[in-house]
């Protein structure tokens, strides 16, 4: 009898297993939520406003808890005792760089959280050397951050969470506030990358250009999960959860990755 193969042994980078939450004021943000992701996937998360995507995203590092269901990180349960190696593992950039971005100097901002974890010298040095240049901001290292453009603050937020060498990024609307030049610089950026990325965005031709699968979240429940283009493509899904393509934009004409 043979064991399992390689692929089938690795446990997917997040098992989400019929998740609901309650706030404290009684308003329920999610219903039983199924998601699993597999290691290296790049997946986008849709969905009107209110939908619970930012409840789902604050449950997969434990900033919230105690609801129904489960959820693990590469088979690591999200659960007190493990809160550590899962902030560790959840690497989450959010919308606004500067709430990331706070020391006097890039090179001090990215060498943070993996200092904070216990790093030192050579080994810390080479994590923060390493997550700038895969960002592309490596000769910004002795810059400080308030003194970047905005497109640049967001690549070395990327930075601070890749210096932790997580399992998995997630993404608050990557692409917001952008001109086209930087929009396209991160989407190279995150497509190099070799982590499992979770992006939570309204951008729909985005999504689109990253993210060969999404799934939209709407009302707490997951409506759909497929290809990022075949969602794109149905009118009646689009309408009824309230995703709308920019004004000439046909997802039938964009290469979708694989």
């Amino acid at each position: 009898m043979t064991g399992p193969t390689p692929a089938e042994s690795t446990p997917p980078s997040l098992q989400v297993s019929g998740l609901a939450y309650a706030y404290p004021d009684g308003h329920q943000a999610l219903f039983g939520v199924d998601l699993t992701v597999a290691r290296g996937e790049r997946v986008a998360l849709l969905g009107p406003n209110g939908a619970g995507k930012t409840t789902l995203v604050l449950h997969l590092n434990g900033i919230l808890g105690a609801g129904a269901g489960s959820v693990e990180v590469a088979g690591l349960p999200v659960a007190k005792q493990n809160l550590a190696e899962i902030r560790r593992r959840v690497g989450i950039v959010f919308q606004d760089p500067d709430d990331q971005l706070f020391m006097p100097t890039v090179r001090e901002d990215v060498a943070f959280g993996p200092a904070a974890a216990g790093l030192r010298g050579a080994e810390l040095e080479r994590r923060v050397a390493a997550a700038l240049e895969r960002v592309g901001m490596a000769e910004f290292a002795d810059r400080p951050p308030h003194h970047l453009s905005f497109g640049q603050r967001r690549r070395v937020a990327v930075a601070t969470v890749l210096a932790m060498e997580p399992e998995i990024l997630v993404l608050d609307e990557p692409s917001s506030n952008l001109d086209p030049a930087s929009r396209r610089e991160l989407a190279d950026i995150l497509r190099s990358l070799d982590v499992t990325v979770l992006m939570v965005t309204h951008d729909l031709p985005y999504a689109l250009e990253l993210c060969p699968r999404s799934v939209v979240l709407s009302g707490g429940v997951i409506a759909a999960d497929g290809r990022t283009q075949d969602l794109l493509c149905d009118e009646a899904l689009m309408r009824e959860h309230r995703l709308e393509l920019p004004f000439g934009f046909d997802p039938r004409s964009v290469t979708a990755p694989v």
